[in-house]
């Protein structure tokens, strides 16, 4: 690419080589065997020694090339000085060889929002269910998810010794998704993902309304959206108000990017501006195609249950 690129590609090409970081921190906080685990508010909402050093990676590498962005991060962690080996200045030279989408090629740093979920799937993480695992860095933009990269840290991780481990995936609104090949489930066959950890009532109510052909239950809100794009589901359920922003700007933006669609369990859109409350109080449910169908299942329990934002 001539000249100068876009801010917004740069901190894109910046965010894939921080989270490619991230990952192999969390690989390397497994492979000592000190997970440093702690409860946050309960048994199900744990952090460990990988979700707080890749947080201060994440967030500390991308404020120092971007220092007018604002970053959101999961977990919430005093203010220290962050040890020089967990930054990371490199970039993807393949991401600024892009050309920009030109609705965004003149935004301002400060007009940007990132949100990290530095190690989703904690409690899998936790329980050796790796696959499970990803880090979300998530890029907003008028409320807008607008760009994401996630990183399977143990991607591959089945094959055993030797296997070359962990991917990285990205994408942008009216620029594509790379890193994976994107699949869809038979258009006869409805195929939903749900929480595998954090189910009730609604959960399953909701779930069985979609009259599903066979439902996947795994952790991890980034991998259920990959679950989507690689053909392994058609929709991602969840009528409850436990997944966070940082859970779904990346996700989101990859699933859009590809024609897909997030939105509350009223067919809303979630907000990601600097100042909104970070819990999705009124659900998620996503799809890459014939998401009004879905929409048209929710049944009124649950729509009266969860109060749209």
């Amino acid at each position: 690419m001539s000249g100068n690129p876009a801010v917004v590609m740069r901190l894109v090409a910046s965010a894939y080589t921080v989270a490619e970081k991230a990952g192999a921190i969390v690989r390397k906080v497994l492979h000592s065997g000190e997970l440093g685990i702690v409860e946050k508010t309960r048994a199900n909402d744990l952090q460990t020694l990988a979700d707080r050093l890749a947080q201060q990676s994440i967030c500390a590498s991308l404020s120092r090339c971007f220092p007018k962005i604002t970053i959101i991060g999961e977990e919430e962690l005093p203010e220290e000085e962050i040890r020089e080996d967990l930054i990371e200045n490199g970039h993807s030279e393949e991401i600024l060889q892009k050309t920009c989408p030109a609705e965004y090629s003149g935004l301002k740093e400060e007009e940007l929002v990132v949100w990290v979920d530095p190690l989703d799937g904690t409690k899998e993480y936790t329980e050796g269910l790796l696959d499970n695992v990803t880090v979300l860095i998530g890029i907003a933009y008028g409320g807008k998810a607008i760009a994401g990269v996630i990183n399977q840290p143990f991607y591959n991780y089945q094959l055993g010794a030797g296997a070359d481990l962990g991917r990285t995936m990205w994408g942008m609104l009216g620029l594509g998704a790379f890193g994976f090949q994107l699949q869809e489930v038979p258009g006869d066959k409805r195929i939903v993902t749900t929480t595998r950890s954090h189910s009730n009532k609604l959960v399953t109510d909701c779930v069985d309304a979609m009259e599903p052909h066979e439902v996947v239950r795994v952790g991890g809100a980034g991998n259920k959206i990959i679950q989507l794009v690689e053909g392994k589901a058609s929709a991602y359920v969840f009528a409850s108000p436990g997944c966070k922003k940082w859970d779904t700007c990346a996700p989101e933006a990859i699933l859009q990017a590809v024609g897909g669609k997030l939105t509350d369990m009223h067919g809303n859109a979630y907000c990601y501006n600097a100042n909104v409350k970070h819990m999705n109080s009124a659900g998620i449910l996503a799809t890459l195609r014939n998401h009004e169908y879905y929409i048209s299942r929710v049944p009124q329990s649950v729509l009266q249950a969860l109060k749209s934002e």
